[in-house]
């Protein structure tokens, strides 16, 4: 137990080390990337669109959906990045000899991933109060759900890099998958404002429901039910987070 967290607490601080040494890569960009969305289309377009859904104005809306998306992003790529590299310069071999568990290996990268996203996550909504005044309908639901998506996103991103074999193999799940679920995702607008049949291909859309679950703590609106969105994303993370520890056990992507 004691080499596991001596491990654990050895993996997250090389992680916030790797994340504050290059807060310019890291950080920075994130935050410039989500002030031209609030510009672009809380201000310029907004202003045009008026209210969209229960009397809130279309910047009040899509925020929260902006918050979430900087979150998801920055939590899968800091995993992805950092354990791909570690695999491609053979720093892994150092953490496979050691007598650490594989869930800890997992674990350690995952909160890693966490702290990125929850830091940038943090940073969108300082900038945020620049562009509208939001206040918080429930916090604790705004807490579970930011924390959860971070949890998620990072054990996703570990998957990828498990499966990577070069540097392409890491952009290549962010490009065509993850970013299209993201704008399709409830971000920019609402489901109800959809037709059939895709309002209800919607529905199969996980990040719709993290969104929307975020959604509701600021606003008190929300598209989906909270415990189907809740339930749906704790599956996942049952489901990346078993996946990554079985494939680490039996050294996929590691020991080729």
């Amino acid at each position: 137990m004691t080499v596991a967290w001596i491990a654990l607490k050895t993996i997250l601080r090389k992680e916030m080390v790797r994340i504050l040494r290059i807060w310019i890569q890291t950080l920075i960009p994130p935050a410039i990337t989500m002030s031209l969305y609030f510009l672009i289309f809380g201000r310029l377009v907004g202003r045009r669109i008026g209210e969209i859904v229960e009397g809130f104005t279309y910047m009040d809306f899509i925020v929260p959906g902006l918050i979430m998306m900087s979150v998801i992003t920055n939590s899968y790529s800091n995993v992805v990045s950092s354990f791909f590299s570690a695999k491609f310069q053979k720093n892994i071999e150092e953490i496979l000899v050691a007598p650490v568990p594989a869930s800890v290996i997992v674990i350690g990268y995952g909160l890693g991933g966490v702290a990125r996203g929850l830091l940038v996550g943090c940073m969108v909504v300082l900038i945020s109060m620049f562009f509208t005044s939001l206040k918080i309908y429930d916090l604790s639901v705004l807490v579970v759900t930011i924390v959860l998506t971070a949890v998620l996103f990072s054990q996703a991103g570990f998957l990828n890099a498990l499966f990577a074999r070069k540097f392409d193999d890491i952009s290549i799940v962010p490009t065509f998958i993850l970013t299209p679920l993201t704008y399709l995702g409830g971000v920019f607008y609402s489901i109800h404002m959809l037709g059939e049949p895709w309002k209800t291909i919607s529905l199969f859309n996980p990040i719709l429901y993290m969104v929307n679950a975020f959604r509701f703590g600021f606003l008190g609106f929300t598209d989906i039910p909270l415990p189907r969105a809740f339930a749906i994303i704790v599956l996942f993370i049952a489901i990346s987070f078993t996946t990554n520890v079985l494939l680490m056990r039996r050294g996929y992507g590691i020991r080729q």
